[in-house]
């Protein structure tokens, strides 16, 4: 079973090379009675991209481009998207298992009311994006991600570690994070410290957290101000 870890957090990944599993190519995700199988869908470009109650199963999304995306009570297990570029896209009411996004754009994505169990994100821009009641039911992965102004609302982020990853401020607001592992990055400039109790982070990075909180806080040096 191929997995992908780094430190002790560790992600299994589809099986789509394995020699029973053959991959068709398919000119449409909205399968017969909601079901997708062992499939491969590359290289489209669509102006709408809506599918809801479909359950995506062993397959490869390769180069998808899409104008505008809604994915509603999807249900993904055993699937790769590589090279993907989803404008926008709204992804709610749904559970995503044993899945890798590789060099995906997902700028101003919406995830709400998403379960992710064995997730990869690895080289995608997910810039502006929100992750709203987000839960993260197995191991999570963002690794050299730009997460620019991303912001983490009401989320389980207890088994999520983010790592070599744009971090420029992103944004955490209530939900769950004790053991969410932000080794690795810069922290100076996040958004929502009150929120980031028992997180993972190494020593080195103290003096980033406390950058970050000074601006949080707004403080003034008392050297900064005119006659001491």
């Amino acid at each position: 079973m191929d997995t992908r870890t780094i430190r002790r957090t560790s992600v299994t990944l589809p099986e789509l090379d394995r020699q029973d599993l053959y991959l068709s190519h398919v000119t449409s995700l909205e399968g017969g009675r909601g079901r997708v199988a062992e499939f491969s869908f590359a290289g489209a470009e669509l102006r709408d991209l809506d599918l809801a109650d479909t359950h995506l199963l062993d397959g490869r999304v390769t180069r998808l481009k899409a104008q505008r995306t809604r994915l509603a009570k999807l249900r993904v297990d055993s699937v790769e998207f590589a090279g993907c570029d989803l404008s926008s896209p709204r992804w709610t009411d749904s559970r995503i298992s044993r899945v890798v996004f590789r060099d995906c754009k997902l700028m101003g994505a919406a995830f709400e009311d998403v379960t992710l169990d064995n997730v990869l994100f690895e080289n995608c821009k997910l810039d502006y994006s929100t992750f709203t009641r987000v839960r993260a039911a197995g191991p999570v992965i963002f690794v050299k991600c730009s997460l620019r102004e991303v912001t983490f609302t009401a989320a389980d982020l207890r088994a999520v570690l983010i790592d070599d990853c744009e971090v420029r401020l992103t944004e955490f607001d209530g939900g769950k994070r004790r053991g969410l592992d932000l080794r690795g990055n810069d922290l100076s400039q996040l958004r929502g410290l009150s929120s980031l109790k028992e997180i993972i982070i190494d020593r080195d990075q103290v003096p980033e957290l406390a950058e970050a909180l000074t601006t949080e806080l707004k403080v003034t040096f008392g050297e900064d101000l005119q006659g001491g």
